[in-house]
């Protein structure tokens, strides 16, 4: 008898157990991971210029809307939000004044906001009257917004806010495919002893785009990433939410003069929606292409015959090549119903480039010629005055640089053209198994060219198209990667 009493009794404390166990269980809530996207119509008027060239003509014509494209992505206790936005650049006091106000109505930590561009070359300025000034944050006064500065920050403010309103229980996977076809380094070595003349009256040995009938090209001076990576969300019952994918290449153009364009990003975020079949859903699907480290990088073979495409057919070639590839991994993903997020950030301090005494008094005999005269190089007056604004910069500049964790992917943030061989060394070192950089983040200061660019030169490595100092790449890629293995 005493046997069955024990028994009885070991069984009266296990159901206890259980059934304090079930009471523990109930008490945690479960972990539900949630997703949501939206966008902005951003498109400027008509009559508005157009930049991305030296010439910046008036709008004529919109041949594909421009948005600010947003995904935010909650895990139950973070919240990390993109904003991709359809515009060559942004500064840092339009996208620090979206963070604000974003902050100020929803709660969300500005460093869990990343905002980009997309760098396309047929969109109107959102870099205000003066697009190659710098500011110091710090000790100067913020600077008054223009008009499409003003309205563009409310259009990001309300893209955010409409994605978070679509919040809803979702899962998450990630990949990669191989789109090598579109992908070339746009900077040419020249051979051993040739060089050609630069802007200001020296040599240069790199040389950009420099055509296919050069005959002292040696080769091209920088790699390239022929991958895109991808983040695909849906509900939890299969229904596609946002694709964010990121692709290091330039932009494609082949925009009439006057077009406004979101250019292959545009193109690309239309067909992903048509191949995952989330046309007309109830709650609009969203697709983002933000820009990655190309500031090196664009879709020009040289190697190749020279072919002409008519207007826009290349941006749609690329961006459907693009959208295959990406709609053929991503059948293959396996998704996760949670994830954990992070974020974290900095700024760093860098010291921007002045030039000499003998660089502003050549500047100043370059403006003060006559248009018979024959300049030296063909931009020469207009890296003149780039000279003579640039001794007006800060000698410092504080930029922001931001990691983001999603699960077992990373994914940088850094507010310049990047140059490849950046994104590349950031991923090889990355404490992550993937890790992908979206370039123009959180502002805009021109090219980033490594010291090794600089050493040969060429159009990113010049004083107003690269902006601060030489060894800033190197000083960059250290502080991210201190980013990433604090994330991890």
């Amino acid at each position: 008898m005493n046997f069955f009493r024990y028994l009885t009794a070991e069984l009266a404390c296990l159901s206890l157990l259980l059934a304090l166990g079930d009471v523990a269980m109930a008490a945690v809530p479960a972990r539900i991971f949630r997703a949501g996207a939206a966008t902005s119509n951003i498109t400027p008027p008509l009559g508005a210029g157009i930049v991305g060239n030296f010439e910046v003509p008036p709008a004529t014509h919109v041949h594909d809307e421009l948005h600010v494209r947003c995904l935010a992505l909650d895990d139950g206790q973070t919240r990390l939000i993109f904003a991709v936005v359809d515009n060559v650049s942004v500064n840092r006091e339009v996208f620090d004044e979206a963070k604000r106000r974003i902050h100020d109505v929803t709660g969300v930590p500005t460093a869990h906001l990343l905002m980009s561009a997309t760098h396309t070359h047929s969109a109107t300025s959102a870099a205000g009257p003066n697009r190659i000034a710098l500011r110091d944050f710090e000790s100067g006064p913020k600077p008054a917004l223009d008009e499409y500065q003003t309205w563009l920050v409310q259009r990001i403010v309300d893209g955010v806010r409409r994605a978070l309103n679509h919040l809803e229980p979702a899962r998450i996977a990630w990949g990669a495919g191989q789109v090598p076809q579109h992908v070339f380094n746009r900077r040419w070595l020249l051979k051993e002893g040739r060089t050609v003349v630069n802007p200001f009256g020296g040599h240069d040995r790199a040389i950009m785009n420099p055509g296919s009938s050069r005959a002292d090209l040696l080769e091209p001076a920088g790699p390239t990433n022929p991958e895109v990576q991808f983040i695909s969300v849906q509900s939890t019952g299969g229904r596609p939410i946002a694709l964010l994918a990121n692709y290091w290449l330039h932009y494609v153009g082949g925009v009439p003069l006057g077009h406004i364009s979101a250019d292959y990003f545009g193109a690309f975020a239309d067909r992903i929606q048509e191949l995952l079949g989330a046309d007309r859903s109830a709650v609009p699907f969203v697709g983002l292409l933000a820009n990655g480290p190309c500031g090196d990088v664009n879709n020009l073979d040289l190697r190749a015959a020279p072919r002409k495409y008519a207007p826009y057919e290349k941006i749609t070639l690329v961006a459907h090549d693009l959208a295959l590839e990406v709609w053929r991994v991503q059948r293959t993903l396996v998704y996760r119903d949670w994830v954990e997020l992070k974020a974290v950030q900095a700024e760093l301090v860098l010291k921007t480039r002045r030039p000499t005494a003998a660089l502003v008094a050549r500047a100043e005999v370059v403006l003060a010629r006559p248009a018979t005269v024959s300049p030296a190089h063909r931009l020469e007056k207009i890296y003149a005055e780039r000279t003579l604004t640039a001794r007006d910069w800060p000698e410092t500049i504080r930029v922001v640089l931001q990691a983001f964790r999603i699960g077992e992917l990373a994914v940088t943030a850094i507010p310049f053209e990047t140059f490849t061989e950046t994104g590349l060394a950031l991923k090889a070192a990355s404490p992550f198994k993937s890790t992908f950089t979206i370039a123009l983040a959180n502002g805009g200061y021109g090219y980033l060219p490594t010291p090794r660019q600089h050493d040969v030169g060429g159009y990113e490595t010049w004083l107003g198209t690269n902006r601060v100092e030489i060894e800033a790449s190197v000083k960059i890629e250290a502080t991210v990667l201190g980013l990433l293995n604090r994330l991890r």
